[in-house]
């Protein structure tokens, strides 16, 4: 595995330290030259991966939407729009050089509105993954979500991030920040929360993605990003067949509703054990109830620990096609990996082909589901003068 030219540092989260995964932070060099061979030789003729911009400009909620496009000098490329700050493509070049959009997407702010999954890209919130009837306790109160996913809050509830306008300042050509204020009861959630997500190119291919969010009321937040990977690239068929490992030892098994069922569960002997390199496919149809519940894997995965550079070594997956590897690391303690389960043919990706049961698949990182309602997660509670701050890296790299 390809070494990562991070630099580190240190941020102080206080009393906060049980809502993130690490208290170790680091700053990657944004924008700087590879020493990938396989990059050094790419084609760096991207551009027609990239929507035209004035397909993103409108208005919605009385403010503009805008297509941010972000670049580092190794022809790497990403697009952004501040509707749901959402990423729309992401630009890599595959084991011969070849420019591949790995991240799915439309062309268009319409094509997100109107897409019958609302999650494309999105940044997740107030709340990534769902909490069982919408309903939590702080401080003794009750507080009741809007209900969007059966009888539970997923993704924030019926209106989440995904869906509103944020405001957003490129920072330089590599790095795009989005704020978006979320006033209190949104959703039903308590506080006036101030978010902060900025993502950034690094100079050795990876996406930086960093969270940051403060309040003036005792809250929950788990804020994490919905993108789409297909690692052969965009309308190339399924994502069975790429290679997946995932380091996790243990997972949350979950009932019909997707809510976590009874105690943490171990990944050997089930289909759910990714520690050694497995295909998708190769056991997502076996006669398994948890693969019943989840329509396939739709599961949070609890990290083992597995460190590289100071935080959690998530995930290794390669596209067997373009032998793309991406590499997930965090600072978060869980990943929810979800194979596409719910793709059906009804939405139009930018090249034209649709999405297809299975022809993408989500990774995020991510605090674990319902963890308000189980004190015996890692707590996602935030409070007055504590700064919520998280981050996570996706790392692309071929295979040698």
């Amino acid at each position: 595995m390809k070494k990562m030219a991070i630099i580190f540092s240190a941020f102080a989260i206080g009393s906060l330290a049980s809502c993130n995964g690490s208290n170790s932070s680091k700053e990657t060099k944004t924008d700087s030259t590879s020493t990938n061979s396989n990059v050094a030789a790419a084609d760096t003729t991207s551009n027609h991966f990239i929507p035209d911009k004035k397909n993103f400009e409108t208005t919605i909620d009385g403010k503009k939407t805008d297509l941010y496009v972000l670049k580092n000098h190794n022809g790497m490329e990403a697009a952004f729009t501040n509707y749901g700050g959402r990423i729309v493509s992401l630009v890599v070049p595959d084991k011969n050089g070849k420019m591949t959009d790995v991240v799915v997407g439309f062309n268009s702010v319409e094509g997100y509105q109107k897409s019958t999954e609302p999650y494309y890209g999105g940044t997740i919130g107030r709340y990534g993954n769902r909490i069982a009837k919408g309903k939590f306790t702080l401080d003794g109160k009750q507080y009741q979500l809007s209900i969007n996913n059966g009888v539970n809050t997923l993704h924030g509830g019926k209106k989440g991030f995904q869906d509103v306008v944020w405001d957003a300042n490129k920072l330089n050509d590599s790095t795009i920040q989005f704020t978006y204020l979320s006033k209190d009861g949104e959703e039903g959630f308590p506080g006036n929360l101030n978010v902060k997500v900025t993502y950034s190119l690094t100079g050795d291919n990876s996406l930086k993605c960093e969270y940051e969010a403060t309040t003036d009321k005792t809250t929950v937040v788990n804020l994490t990003n919905h993108a789409y990977f297909n690692l052969n690239g965009e309308g190339s068929g399924t994502i069975l067949n790429h290679t997946v490992q995932i380091y996790a030892d243990k997972y949350n098994p979950i009932d019909s509703g997707w809510i976590p069922l009874g105690p943490i569960a171990a990944v050997k002997g089930t289909p759910f054990d990714f520690t050694t390199p497995t295909t998708i496919g190769a056991r997502i149809n076996d006669d398994n109830q948890q693969l019943k519940n989840g329509k396939g894997y739709d599961h949070n995965f609890v990290l083992n620990g597995t460190k590289f550079d100071g935080l959690n070594h998530a995930a290794t997956v390669t596209g067997d096609k373009s032998g793309i590897v991406m590499n997930i690391y965090t600072q978060e303690p869980g990943l929810q990996f979800y194979s596409g389960n719910f793709m059906a043919s009804k939405n139009t990706f930018g090249d034209g082909s649709k999405d297809v049961y299975r022809t993408a698949f989500a990774m995020e990182t991510q605090h674990f589901p319902d963890s308000p309602n189980e004190p015996s997660y890692p707590s996602t509670v935030l409070k007055p003068g504590q700064v919520y701050k998280t981050f996570s890296l996706y790392n692309f790299s071929t295979v040698k």
